[in-house]
């Protein structure tokens, strides 16, 4: 097992990649945390842990509040008594909307969540690991960072803002042996696909159009992105700190 004996604190761990990452680490061995805006849902993943064996803790945040976060990382660290793997991972997508169409309230809405999220969560989390002597922190960006789609342009800017957060972070806590890697899924089959579409629902029509761009050939399931975040918080990566990893099927190309 990778992460025999860790303690993981996933947001957004009710859905989509959150979720599945959620349930590979406690499969791997990892204790594991699962906060999301969403009690219910993070509830959800926490009992399908815990029916596979494994020990989780279900925790209510929003990642945009300071308190909210400061409690998560308590909530975890009372429970089990350190945090090893902080994976900031909660997000909001944007529907495709030109900029003179692109109102305040949802700009501010994604920079809160999408980059003030991360901010926050690496505040509360990076004294606990200097404490204890090291860590891992994993930042969802996404290839909108790398290869923006047309009308993505707040939800662009906020995940180029994670991936400079990330590296400038590597940087200055590399001295505490943690180490801060972001993820750049390309477009994922999860509950916010529609959205990125412009529709409620995914059509055979959207969804041809955006395989098309990927030379792979198909969307990332949540399972490919949790499946290199393992990777990434595991010893099999204790030297990759202040990396971008593309998931994206050849998209940034």
């Amino acid at each position: 097992m990778k992460l025999q004996g860790k303690v993981a604190l996933i947001t957004g761990a009710g859905s989509g990649i959150g979720w599945a990452t959620a349930l590979l680490f406690a499969r791997e061995g990892a204790r594991v945390a699962c906060a999301d805006i969403n009690e219910g849902a993070a509830k959800e993943t926490a009992q399908q842990i815990e029916k596979a064996g494994g020990q989780a803790l279900v925790i209510r945040a929003d990642v945009s509040r300071s308190e909210d976060c400061q409690g998560m990382v308590e909530r975890t660290v009372a429970t089990w008594g350190r945090l090893d793997i902080l994976f900031n991972n909660a997000g909001v997508p944007q529907a495709p909307t030109s900029v003179e169409n692109l109102d305040e309230a949802t700009f501010d809405r994604i920079m809160a969540i999408n980059v003030r999220g991360v901010y926050l969560g690496c505040r509360h989390a990076v004294p606990v690991m200097k404490k204890q002597g090291g860590g891992v922190i994993l930042n969802t960006a996404s290839t909108a960072a790398i290869r923006p789609r047309p009308g993505l342009n707040a939800y662009g800017a906020s995940k180029g803002a994670v991936i400079a957060w990330t590296k400038a972070l590597a940087l200055e806590l590399a001295p505490s042996k943690i180490r801060v890697v972001a993820l750049a899924p390309v477009a994922t089959d999860t509950p916010m696909l529609p959205t990125f579409m412009g529709k409620t629902v995914v059509d055979e029509k959207g969804r041809e159009a955006m395989v098309r761009t990927i030379p792979l050939g198909r969307l990332n399931t949540p399972e490919d992105v949790a499946r290199a975040a393992l990777f990434a918080a595991s010893e099999d990566a204790q030297m990759l700190t202040g990396t971008c990893l593309e998931i994206d099927g050849g998209r940034c190309i």
